[in-house]
């Protein structure tokens, strides 16, 4: 039982080390992803719709 006890203490201690972003670098951070996840998709079905056009002309 101590052993959880120092296990929990410990824990809480790296915790308290951690450094939490701030709500507006959250939001900004989760904006960059989205925009960077839409960009790779158009990318990515505009390759797509290239490479079809391309096997259909073939």
């Amino acid at each position: 039982m101590a052993n959880n006890k120092n296990f929990f203490q410990n824990v809480v201690s790296e915790m308290k080390k951690v450094s939490w972003p701030t709500g507006q670098e959250t939001a900004r951070f989760t904006m960059i992803v989205a925009i960077t996840v839409i960009f790779f998709l158009a990318f990515f079905y505009a390759l797509d719709l290239g490479i079809t056009a391309v096997i259909d002309l073939l």
